[in-house]
């Protein structure tokens, strides 16, 4: 009877600090104690582990006095992570397992009461940051954790079922344990999951479905090509939707590291799948979502919807309805790529370098210069309802268009429109050569790099000094319309941006109708 030590990871965030559990076994009157900022379902663990072990097979020490200690003691732990860990170093502690072939190994895993082991929330978050650490280890995970786990490169993955798969595994040497395991017996290393070739063809709506609106298809081919936002206004039915959900397959193919970060975040928020595994996501919260549910919070801190998009697209439907606060929250992470959730207790900071499609009517009837129906809304009531957009986090979204009503005659008889494929063969090619030239997206650009890379012709640049001028413009709106012009010029082959690239760009930042917002 003793000590033992097993080795697990917490998570915070991204990051997966190591948690060292350590059991203690003595005399005196029997107990079960758990220590180190543990939350409520990690207490419980006494109660899983307890069942586990014996519905295993297996001795609990009823007749010891149990201490276990999840250290470092400051360090928040969550979850049923660490059922596995406790009861491997109750069983060590107690002599059943070999406790120094423990070492070398991470365990997470949650117990249900027959022993058989459950997935958890965010392994590929844990194999991904020991990855990013250089930490050579063996992580020990249950079906449904370890597969995600596996997707990281050179990770040393095994898949568990039970805890008898795991014990077997670290019997002492003589008692059957020799660190090998047999085909078919609960316990496998799993193979790293290659990038799918064909990820990026699979899982998107295809454009062509939407017949007509050549500007809005023309705007989503500028906005892919360059990361840049948009905002599409027009009445109820006009495609708008329709559109913002065929986005996501415009983009080119995730690299490794992008899918890999897109899924680890998907994995912390518990809604990760194998079959989007290099799919770029879309996220598209209900207008009733908190600001908390859009940026991130909670305790421990959990990923929004803006860090669930990141490597992909969000997509406001209905913006002006959200409340004022969950959009005011949105200015941060649209110019810096990241938010960071500070708290009292802890910090963390989550990626958030999304795309954001935004949908909205241009008054609350959703009428207003339709040529469908007359719009019932006075110029106050048009003015309020745009007015809930503010002007900062307008001035924030690069592109803002108009998407009119199709006409009935245009909707049945007009012939399929351009493929995704194509479209996205030239916004790739168009990306690439921005990569090539200043090694970021055009949307990315900053200070001195804007100057450099735009490359404004003279007369372009004396055109857009007058236009802004007249329209009023903040010096973002003017850098956005620089990075729109140099994607439109990307686009088009062209080494400088010309007037006509200009001219362009200042076309998709027009103000709404009813004066609300000044673009």
């Amino acid at each position: 009877m003793g000590l033992c030590l097993v080795q697990s990871r917490a998570l915070l965030g991204l990051d997966a600090p190591a948690v060292t559990v350590e059991v203690h076994l003595t005399n005196g009157l029997p107990s079960f104690t758990l220590v180190g900022l543990a939350d409520v379902e990690v207490k419980e663990a006494r109660e899983r582990v307890r069942s586990a072990i014996q519905n295993a097979g297996l001795e609990f020490p009823h007749n010891k006095r149990i201490t276990v200690n999840l250290a470092p003691a400051d360090l928040p732990k969550d979850s049923g992570r660490f059922d596995l860990p406790i009861a491997l170093g109750i069983l060590a502690a107690s002599g059943q397992i070999d406790s120094e072939r423990l070492a070398g190994h991470v365990f997470a895993g949650e117990l249900s009461l027959s022993g058989a082991l459950r997935p958890v929330r965010g392994a590929l978050a844990m194999s991904l940051a020991l990855h990013t650490q250089q930490v050579q280890t063996r992580l020990v995970l249950p079906p449904g954790s370890a597969e995600e786990a596996a997707l990281v490169p050179d990770a040393q993955v095994f898949c568990a079922h039970h805890l008898l798969d795991v014990v077997q595994q670290f019997l002492p040497l003589g008692d059957g344990g020799d660190g090998e395991a047999a085909p078919g017996d609960g316990w496998a290393r799993l193979a790293n999951t290659a990038l799918p070739d064909t990820a990026h063809l699979q899982g998107y709506a295809d454009l062509a479905d939407v017949k007509g609106q050549a500007g809005a298809k023309r705007a989503l081919e500028i906005a892919a090509a360059g990361s840049h936002s948009l905002l599409l206004v027009g009445p109820p039915g006009s495609g708008k939707s329709m559109l913002a959900q065929r986005f996501a397959g415009l983009l080119p193919p995730m690299t490794v590291i992008e899918a890999l970060q897109s899924a680890a975040i998907a994995s912390l928020g518990g809604s990760f799948a194998l079959e989007r595994w290099a799919t770029r996501p879309t996220c598209s919260p209900h207008h009733t979502a908190s600001a908390v549910a859009l940026v991130g919070g909670g305790s421990p801190p959990r990923p929004g919807e803006i860090s669930l998009a990141h490597h992909g697209v969000l997509f406001l439907d209905e913006m002006p309805e959200f409340p004022r606060a969950a959009l005011e929250a949105l200015r941060e992470p649209l110019e810096t790529g990241h938010i960071t959730i500070a708290r009292a207790a802890r910090r963390a900071q989550f990626p958030a370098r999304f795309q954001l499609i935004a949908a909205m009517n241009p008054c609350p009837c959703g009428y207003l210069g339709s040529h469908q129906r007359a719009c019932r809304c006075s110029p106050d009531q048009v003015a309020r309802y745009q007015g809930k957009l503010s002007g900062p986090l307008i001035d924030r979204i690069d592109l803002h268009l108009e998407v009119p009503a199709l006409p009935a005659e245009d909707l049945l008889h007009a012939p399929p429109g351009e493929s995704t494929a194509a479209i996205r063969e030239r916004c790739s090619t168009a990306r690439q050569r921005a990569m090539d030239r200043q090694g970021s997206t055009n949307q990315a650009l900053q200070g001195k790099a804007i100057d450099q890379a735009v490359a404004l012709e003279p007369a372009a640049a004396r055109f857009l000094h007058g236009a802004a001028a007249k329209l009023g413009w903040s010096a973002r709106g003017i850098h956005r319309a620089l990075k729109v012009a140099r994607t439109i010029a990307d686009l088009e082959g062209a080494a400088t941006t010309q007037v006509h690239h200009v001219a362009e760009a200042m076309q998709y930042r027009r103000v709404l109708r009813g004066g609300g917002i000044a673009g």
